[in-house]
Parts: C-alpha cells; sequence; structure tokens
C-alpha cells in the first residue's frame, strides 16, 4: 500500500462519521445557519435595506426579502465591482465566479473567505466518504483529472474573477497537486478542442484512476482516447476504478459511458454550482445525493408549480415531502439573499436529507399549458429506449406551434448511438410513457389539441457541432433538455438527418419551420 492511499484511511474514516453525525442535526444546523447569516449581515447595505435587524425568524425573512434571480441582485454587484465594501456581505468578496447566464449575459458571482470552503471541502468530502464506505483507497496513488476552465484569472474592481472551476484549481491541496491532469498549461487552452486534444496527449500513457468532469465532456474524451488507442478505457487505463460526475442526469449518458469503458466502475454524483456546493453522493449503497446542510448555506423550498407566483409558499428543510419536485432557494455566507439558483431538485429521503436534481425552473415546456419538466422527458425517453436496447448520445425537446389547428406538437431531437429499426414506434413509446407521467399532456393529445410528438434524428456528432457553432463546446456547457421556444430547435435544424411526420410514418426530409 502506497502512502497516500495509507494515510487516507484514518483521515476518511473520521469525515465519514462527522458525516452521519450531521445527518441528525441537520434542521438545527440549518436554523443556526440562519441566524449567523442574519447577524453577520445587519449592518451590510442589503441588510440594511431588508432591516435584517427585525427578523427573528424565517417567517420575517419572507416577508422582508423576496426571492431574487441574478437580474435582481444585479445593482448590488455594480457596487462590489466599483469597489465598495460591505454591500452584500462583509468586506469585499475574495474572488468573482463568472458564469454565462441564458438571460442575465454574464453574472458575477461572489465568493468570499467565509465561502470557500464549502467550494473546495464538499468535493474532498464526496471522495472520502466513497473511501470509508468501500475501502477503495488506491485511487489516491494514481492519476486524477480534474477537468477545470482556465485558472487564469482576471481582475474585476480588483476582485480576482475567473470560471469556479479555474479558480478552485488554485486551492487543490498540495498532497494533490502531483497526482493532478491535466497539467496547469494545458487547462489554461482556451480553445476546447485543441485542449481536449492536449488532455487526451498528457493522460493517454499514465496510470488513471480517477477521472471527473460532467458526462457529455467525458463522453467526448473517452471517444478520443479510444480513436486513437483502438482500447476500451478499461483496457487503456486498467485502474481507473472511479467516476465523478455532476452537472447533468446521469441517466442518459451512464449506458454509453458504461460501454465505453467496457466493465462497470463506480460512480460518485456531486452538485456544485458557482453559487455554492449543496449536495454530494455520501454512499454507494443508498440512491440520491447528501444535501450540505452546515456547510454556510441556508435552503428554502419552493413548490415548482409557485416559482412564478408573487408571493409563492417558502419551505424550510423540516417542512420538506419526499417525491415533491422543489425549487432550490439559497442565502450564502457569500451573500447572496433568496436566490433562485434555476435548479429544481425531489427529496429521495429526509431522514437523512437526500436528493436528486429534477430539472430547471428554466427549462420546461409550457406552450399549450402542458408545463413538462425535465424529468418527465428524460423518464420517458430512459424508459422506452431500455425496453428496445437502444443508446442515446443526446437529445433535446421543443415544442412546434402550428397556425392549423391541430397540427402543433412537442419535437424531440435525439442523436443515436445506434439508430433504431423503427422511429415511429420508439415516439409513439416516447409519448405513451409521458403521457403517464404528465396528465396534461395526456389531455392534450386525447383532447386533438397536440398531436403525438416527433423525433428529428439528429446527426452522429450533430450536438457536438451545434455547441461548437455557439461558442459553448466543452467545459462546464451543456444542452438544454428542455425549452419553450424555437431557439435551440432551429439551431439544430442544419444538423437534422430524419424525422416522423407523425406516428406512424417515417421521412428523411427536414421538417418544415
Amino acid at each position: 500500500m502506497k502512502i497516500k492511499s495509507f494515510l487516507a484511511k484514518p483521515f476518511a474514516n473520521y469525515i465519514y462519521r462527522q458525516t452521519r453525525k450531521g445527518m441528525a442535526t441537520a434542521v438545527a444546523d440549518q436554523s443556526k445557519i440562519f441566524n449567523q447569516l442574519i447577524r453577520t449581515a445587519q449592518k451590510t447595505q442589503f441588510g440594511r435595506d431588508h432591516d435584517f435587524a427585525s427578523i427573528k425568524s424565517h417567517e420575517d425573512y419572507v416577508k422582508k426579502v423576496p426571492i431574487r434571480d441574478y437580474e435582481a441582485f444585479k445593482p448590488y454587484i455594480e457596487k462590489i465591482k466599483e469597489g465598495k465594501h460591505n454591500i452584500l456581505w462583509k468586506g469585499v468578496p475574495i474572488y468573482f465566479a463568472k458564469t454565462s447566464g441564458t438571460t442575465s449575459g454574464v453574472k458575477y458571482i461572489p465568493i468570499s473567505k467565509e465561502s470557500i470552503p464549502n467550494h473546495i471541502n464538499t468535493a474532498r468530502n464526496a471522495l472520502l466518504c466513497y473511501m470509508a464506505e468501500t475501502g477503495n483507497t488506491k485511487f489516491a496513488d494514481g492519476k486524477m483529472i480534474f477537468l477545470s476552465g482556465s485558472p487564469v484569472l482576471e481582475r474585476v474592481g480588483g476582485i480576482p474573477t475567473g470560471r469556479l472551476s479555474g479558480i478552485v484549481n488554485h486551492h487543490v491541496p498540495k498532497y494533490l497537486r502531483a497526482n493532478q491532469l491535466p497539467s496547469y498549461e494545458t487547462n489554461c487552452i482556451e480553445d476546447w478542442e485543441q485542449k481536449l486534444d492536449k488532455i487526451v496527449e498528457e493522460t493517454i500513457n499514465e496510470n488513471m484512476t480517477l477521472i471527473s468532469g460532467i458526462p457529455p465532456w467525458m463522453q467526448m474524451y473517452f471517444d478520443r482516447l479510444m480513436e486513437k488507442s483502438g482500447k476500451k478505457i478499461g483496457t487503456l487505463f486498467p485502474n481507473f476504478s472511479v467516476m465523478v460526475q455532476g452537472g447533468v442526469n446521469f441517466e442518459p449518458y451512464k449506458s454509453k459511458l458504461t460501454e465505453s469503458i467496457g466493465r462497470t466502475i463506480d460512480t460518485i454524483e456531486l452538485f456544485p454550482a458557482s453559487e455554492g456546493f449543496f449536495a454530494f453522493q455520501d454512499s454507494q449503497k443508498e440512491p440520491g445525493m447528501l444535501l450540505n446542510t452546515d456547510s454556510g448555506i441556508f435552503y428554502e423550498f419552493v413548490p415548482v408549480a409557485e416559482i412564478h407566483n408573487e408571493n409563492p409558499t417558502r419551505l424550510t428543510l423540516k417542512e420538506v415531502q419526499p417525491g415533491e419536485n422543489y425549487a432550490l432557494i439559497i442565502s450564502t455566507n457569500a451573500g447572496l439573499w433568496a436566490y433562485n439558483i434555476g435548479d429544481t431538485v425531489k427529496f429521495v429521503s429526509t431522514d437523512p436529507y437526500r436528493l436528486i436534481v429534477s430539472g430547471r425552473t428554466k427549462h420546461y415546456i409550457s406552450a399549450f399549458g402542458e408545463h413538462v419538466i425535465v424529468e418527465e422527458v428524460e423518464s420517458a425517453i430512459l424508459q422506452a429506449a431500455k425496453e428496445d436496447n437502444i443508446h442515446l448520445t443526446e437529445f433535446t425537446v421543443a415544442p412546434f406551434v402550428s397556425s392549423s389547428k391541430g397540427k402543433s406538437y412537442h419535437e424531440w431531437f435525439i442523436e443515436f448511438e445506434n439508430t433504431p429499426a423503427s422511429l415511429s414506434q420508439l415516439a409513439k413509446k416516447i409519448d405513451d410513457n409521458l403521457r403517464k407521467k404528465n396528465v396534461y399532456y395526456d389531455d392534450l393529445v386525447s383532447g386533438n389539441i397536440l398531436e403525438p410528438l416527433k423525433i428529428t434524428v439528429i446527426e452522429k456528432n450533430g450536438f457536438v457541432n451545434y455547441m461548437k457553432s455557439i461558442g459553448k463546446l466543452g467545459g462546464q456547457n451543456k444542452v438544454a433538455r428542455l425549452s419553450n421556444d424555437r431557439k435551440i430547435a432551429d439551431a439544430l435544424a442544419p444538423f437534422a438527418v430524419a424525422s416522423t411526420n407523425n406516428i406512424g410514418a417515417v421521412t428523411s426530409e427536414k421538417q418544415e419551420g
């Protein structure tokens, strides 16, 4: 046994025990954090603007502080960028995490001295809990990919600014530096395809034991490795035993990734964002990710159906129910207050508090009043694909609104690893599954207001080429599963090769509209 894996064992057991203790105190920890946040921020501009001094309870907080998105926070962020202190949190942020928003353009998310441990320690704790539960510590002695954005930081208002993953790269513990790939120089490459080629070059002959990233990126990496080596990933890297992933639902990518590896390996799911590291998979035996309840973040949960209401119900942790979809609202020790991060979650357990990410508040289809969400479309297509042994590469769904009565439908853009024998049969199965999941969609189809869904087949590498065409290939960028408009659909049109005009008919012509 090598020194790193040997030394990791006692630390892993300690963190594992601490994590288990935290499960029992989750609600109390949330109450403690809430009080600390309010007390610390009373003298900030935001605290004065919202009368934090008079807030004694969560009920008071709901009355004083409305839910906000980034646009509503922007005036405060601009003051910080001008160099002003004590705006959202005491002092000034130590970093800005720069991220691209779909509606707000570039966003600057503050990271404080108090919040940075949340970003650093959560991924560490996930690995240590895995070690303690499984006994697998050997991967700590091999090479590990911690893919990041460029670690080169600019200054905005005197504050170091960059992608969160690039910021975190500066905080990788020294004991992991020797094991970390790719190199600092490679991580600094901005062009994604050049960067990917360099990563392949640097890793193809190494003893890779852990690989982390979002699933679509890992698949691109595996494809390049197999192309260059002619080997499955599990053969190329015989000691590869842990895959760490997050950012999107793993299930649509799981079968193809497993096929590329050539054997089953352990996976660890994470729930990070620029605004905070919210949850991590603490067990290989239990479903879902453990909510980070004692890490400087206070959570509120809004029933998804109410998120666009003027005064939605705002639940605390002790009030949530398993199986319900909630929009996740956070208040943090970096100065975000009742902030809607845009993700929806569903608890699979409340003892302890484990959840899954079920979708995005802005990623839905309700062009006809059906309010179809990400979880429903993913479940519908995965069930159908499993029955027919169909492997998917990527997909997205958009409404097609026709001026003619009865001609509107949901259009599914799908890139297949193995194209099904019958597109129409697959379309019917997906449609039936979705109708069982969503009663509103079922009513619209049975009432002849909507036609059954239509599949448009995207050519091989079509989604990659689409992402390249909009300048969002690689890194943490991902394709939206659902859109309530035709923006993505229209951009994908040049990559379409076949479609079903309706259930029972197949054409190779590109669809109208």
